[in-house]
């Protein structure tokens, strides 16, 4: 598939690297693409990103990335699945950009034509490309409104070693919320462990 990853960060480098390997076609956006060009990965402008993509990737960070949305303008991004893996933060971490709501619910309010799917927004990049590399299973979640997006979304997760096993469906964007509020718990976890490279495991109960 042609992957477009908005942004150029740790999340976006790693998760380009792992899906070009997989045999994808992916390409970074950056408001300033002739300054990205050590990265070892293909970078251009937002709107060429957009363009290339049947797949775009909200790797920005949360607190500006409805106004980078907005700046492409609808027209950009209709028709495409839209991977939202963006948590707004404040800069001390203590606090989110969107109390009420989620990130990814107000990217697919702003944008109607583009089916949103929220992932991978509970863990670091190490292990959203590198699930296998922790001590045990653990667990990813998707939320959308769009059977079909999330189905890509799935696809591409598995791409990332995250088997259908491992992937629960929450349900609509709304549950997104969840997803996202999660950061503050992430980040006492942290604290704890005194690492960010960990994940957390849905343990049903036992039937038997």
């Amino acid at each position: 598939m042609r992957i477009g990853l908005l942004g150029t960060g740790n999340v976006a480098r790693a998760l380009a690297h792992r899906w070009q390997t997989a045999g994808h076609s992916v390409l970074l956006g950056s408001r300033h693409p002739e300054q990205r060009t050590s990265l070892a990965l293909p970078v251009a402008g937002l709107h060429d990103t957009a363009g290339h993509a049947e797949v775009l990737v909200n790797a920005t960070p949360g607190n500006v990335s409805l106004e980078l949305l907005h700046s492409l303008g609808a027209a950009a991004l209709t028709g495409r699945v839209m991977i939202d893996v963006a948590v707004g933060l404040s800069d001390d971490y203590t606090q989110l950009s969107h109390p009420d709501h989620s990130l990814g619910e107000q990217i697919q309010t702003a944008f109607p034509a583009t089916p949103v799917v929220k992932t991978l927004c509970t863990m670091d990049a190490t292990v959203m490309v590198a699930p296998e590399a922790l001590a045990g299973p653990s667990t990813v979640f998707l939320s959308g409104d769009d059977t079909h997006a999330k189905q890509t979304t799935g696809h591409l997760l598995t791409d990332l070693g995250w088997p259908a096993s491992a992937q629960l469906d929450l349900g609509g964007i709304t549950t997104a919320r969840g997803q996202e509020h999660f950061a503050l718990l992430f980040t006492g976890i942290a604290q704890g462990l005194g690492s960010h490279t960990f994940n957390i495991h849905v343990v049903p109960r036992n039937h038997t």
